[in-house]
Formats: structure tokens, C-alpha cells, sequence
């Protein structure tokens, strides 16, 4: 089917320092995700002694509220409510909700809380792409110079948290296992500090530019939104997606984990990262923002089924490097090949659903991505990594080859899907300019 290209009207000025405004948006949205994300496992594993499979279903309470919320904030973001508005709303009863988090015990309490939490955070993700795009001159150029500072906010605070673990939770003395303890215990405290930062991101949202729904559109925005995506490229993008963010839980959910116990000697590595494992998973967001920076160089000289295609290699050597290379001189490296991962796949996607839909229906396009990859992706990725979990300390002892060789292959089997079935030529729906308010 051939898509029609949209013929766009005359640009219209961007708003003064939007890309500054929206630079600081960007983070403190990721900044309130990485303060948590990476050392939830070890915390609920380690401190609050829950089992893999428990912490699992944990994890995915929370995606299970991410499938349900796309079909809510889209249509209240597409249809009634300002973008701005709606940022606001979700990110500070999220602040509430994530404070509670860093002292509840019981497990369906967690559960709830996690499921809640899920509904409030996720759809956030889309609507400051949606808002990003709609206020940015360039997509292709301003994009990325905008989108790396969530990067950057992801940074700061992991390397903030492993500092504050090692310097307020870190005993002079003890036998490691004690100091281990000491600093998961200590892991509470990355909780109360996405909730601070979650309350200043909701009322820094209410300064951002007008994004105003399209209330002259009556249709269901998410409908429409499905009825777009099934067209190519779009409907391989999201088929693959959906794995790729499964597997990508393996990484995320587990590997400061790994690093927290893996003997790397490397006595600097605390020193410049801190300890917990999240600091130094950091790597991957420092490469992340070089490709994100050469991003608006490559995108249009590239297509975008290489950008997909080398993403999906690098997740391969990712998992290659964790399962049989233990060592310093290799996992470092593959920490850093996040930032491939991240570039030139997810980030690619993003673009593509945006130039791939039309304009009135792209919050909904956005979040109905979302929901495969912070959301069915999230929990089978959570619940198989769980699962994964239990075979891999058969005998008592964490076969970490083992385990990071199942995503491995997977991913495999996701390139090679690409390689076939994604379109070499793709038209491209040109974005409309959005009236500055």
C-alpha cells in the first residue's frame, strides 16, 4: 500500500530556547528512571529477599499498568488534555507513589504500588517524544542534540547513587558479605530520590511550551493509531520490538547484579563510579550520547534498516561479551556498546513511528510503541528472566553464561527477522508545525 506523503505548511518559529527548555526535560525524565531502575533487582532480591520469579512478577506489575496506560494518556493527550498538563499530573502522584515504594515489605502491597506506579511513569516516556517533536524546527537534526540529555540525566544520578552507596553505606570494616548488605540496604535511598526529582519534573513541566490536544478530531486517537501501524515499515518495527525488549530485560534488570559480584580488580572502577553496579553500567550512557550526538549526521545518509540491522549486532555482542567474558578489559567495552544498542535501534524506531503516522494520531502512535517495549516487553522480559533465573542457579550457584546466553540467541533470531522482512524503501510522512503558543 502506498503511504501518501503530507504536504507540510509554512514552518512556524519555534518557541525561544526550546531546545534548552526541552533539554532539561528530557533530564529529569531519565534521571527519575535511572536513580531506581538498575538496583531494583538487587534491592528486592538481596535486601527485601524475594526470589527471582517474585522479583519478576514484581517488575512486570509494573508493565502490566504500562499496557493499560497507553490507551489512557493517549487519548488524553492526543484528545483533552495538554501534554505539558498531563506530564505534570502523572509525574508528581509518581513521586508520591515511588517515596512509598522505598519502605514497603509486603509483597501484593509491592504489587499494587508497582502496577500503579506503571500506569503513572510510562506513558510519560511517549508524551515528551510527542512533545519534543512537535516543538523541535528539525526532527531529524534537533532530535538527538535534545534526547541525549536524558542520557545525561541517567549519568548523573546512577553515578550520584554508587557515590552515595559507597561513601553513607560502605562500612570501613566488615567481611564483604556485610559490606554487600550494607550498601543494598542503602539502595532504599535511590527511591526517595526519584521522587524528589519527579515532584521538581512536575512542575517544571507546567513552564514548558503549549501542547495542546487536537479536539476538532473526534476518533478514538489510539484506533487510529493501530490502524496506521499495521502498514510497513511499521508493523515489522513493533513485531521485532517486542523481543528485542524482552531481552533487553536481561541487561537492564540483572547486570548490576553481576557487576555487584563479579571481581573485576579494578580498584578505580569504585572510585570513578561508585559501587551497587549502576554506576558503572554508566559506560553504556556515556557511548550512548556520542551516537546520539552523531545521530543527526548519520540519519540521513543512512537507512534505516542498517541503523535497525547494526543495533541488533551489537545487542548480540553485548550478551556474547557478558556470558563468556568475564574480565575488566572486555566488560567494560561491552558496557559501552549500550550506547549502538540504544542509537540504532530504539532511538531509530522512535523516529520511524513519528515519520511513519500521521500527525494527529503520533502521542497515541508513540505510546501504542511504548506499550510493547516498556510494557509487554517488560513483562514477559521480567517474568522470562525470572524464570531464566531459577534454571541458571541450578546447583545452587548463578550460571551467568548461561543466562546471558538465552537473550543472546534470541536477538539472533531478531536480525535475522529484520533482514528479511523490513522494507529496503520506506515513504516517509512529513511532520506538521505546531503554532507556537
Amino acid at each position: 500500500m502506498t503511504v501518501p506523503v503530507l504536504v507540510s505548511p509554512q514552518p512556524v518559529p519555534a518557541p525561544p530556547l526550546i531546545k534548552v527548555r526541552l533539554s532539561v526535560m528530557m533530564f529529569l525524565q531519565f534521571a527519575i528512571q535511572g536513580a531506581w531502575l538498575p538496583l531494583l533487582f538487587t534491592f528486592l532480591n538481596e535486601y527485601r529477599g524475594f526470589s527471582g520469579p517474585d522479583v519478576g512478577w514484581l517488575a512486570a506489575a509494573g508493565a502490566i499498568g504500562a499496557v493499560i496506560s497507553p490507551f489512557i494518556a493517549g487519548q488524553l493527550a492526543d484528545r483533552y488534555l495538554n501534554s505539558e498538563h498531563f506530564l505534570a499530573i502523572a509525574h508528581v502522584i509518581g513521586a508520591v507513589v515511588v517515596w512509598i515504594l522505598a519502605d514497603v515489605t509486603g509483597f501484593y502491597t509491592l504489587l499494587a504500588l508497582s502496577f500503579f506506579y506503571g500506569v503513572l511513569y510510562t506513558p510519560t516516556l511517549a508524551v515528551v517524544n510527542a512533545v519534543s517533536f512537535a516543538h523541535l524546527p528539525d526532527r531529524d537534526r534537533d532530535f538527538g542534540k535534545v534526547r541525549v540529555w536524558g542520557t545525561a540525566g541517567w549519568i548523573v544520578v546512577c553515578i550520584g547513587i554508587g557515590q552515595w552507596l559507597l561513601y553513607k553505606h560502605t562500612p570501613a570494616l566488615g567481611d564483604p558479605a556485610a559490606v554487600k548488605l550494607a550498601q543494598v540496604r542503602g539502595m532504599a535511598d535511590a527511591f526517595r530520590l526519584s521522587a524528589i526529582l519527579g515532584v521538581i519534573q512536575g512542575l517544571y513541566c507546567l513552564t514548558l511550551p503549549k501542547t495542546p490536544p487536537r479536539r476538532d478530531e473526534k476518533n478514538y486517537a489510539p484506533a487510529e493509531a493501530m490502524a496506521e501501524i499495521v502498514r510497513q515499515p511499521l508493523i515489522t518495527v513493533f513485531l521485532v520490538s517486542f523481543p528485542i525488549s524482552t531481552v533487553h530485560q536481561f541487561f537492564f534488570a540483572r547486570t548490576a547484579q553481576y557487576l555487584l559480584h563479579l571481581d573485576l580488580k579494578a580498584p578505580w572502577i569504585d572510585k570513578i563510579f561508585g559501587v551497587g553496579g549502576a554506576g558503572l553500567m554508566t559506560v553504556g550512557q556515556m557511548s550512548e550520547i556520542v551516537v546520539l550526538a552523531c545521530m543527526p549526521l548519520i540519519v540521513k545518509r543512512v537507512p534505516r534498516k542498517t541503523l535497525l540491522s547494526i543495533g541488533l549486532i551489537a545487542y548480540i555482542l553485548r550478551f556474547f561479551v557478558l556470558a563468556y567474558l568475564p574480565y575488566a578489559w572486555a566488560i567494560i567495552p561491552g558496557l559501552a556498546l549500550h550506547g549502538v544498542c540504544f542509537g540504532c535501534f530504539f532511538f531509530i524506531c522512535f523516529m520511524i513511528v513519528d515519520e511513519q503516522t500521521t500527525p494527529d494520531v503520533r502521542a497515541s502512535a508513540q505510546n501504542l510503541f511504548n506499550l510493547i517495549i516498556f510494557g509487554a516487553g517488560v513483562i514477559a522480559g521480567n517474568l522470562m528472566a525470572g524464570w531464566v533465573d531459577t534454571w541458571a542457579k541450578c546447583g545452587g550457584t548463578m550460571n551467568w553464561r548461561a543466562f546471558y546466553s538465552f537473550p543472546m540467541w534470541i536477538t539472533l533470531g531478531c536480525l535475522a527477522a529484520l533482514l528479511v522482512f523490513y522494507p529496503n524503501r520506506s515513504p516517509v510522512r512529513e511532520p506538521e508545525a505546531l503554532a507556537a503558543a
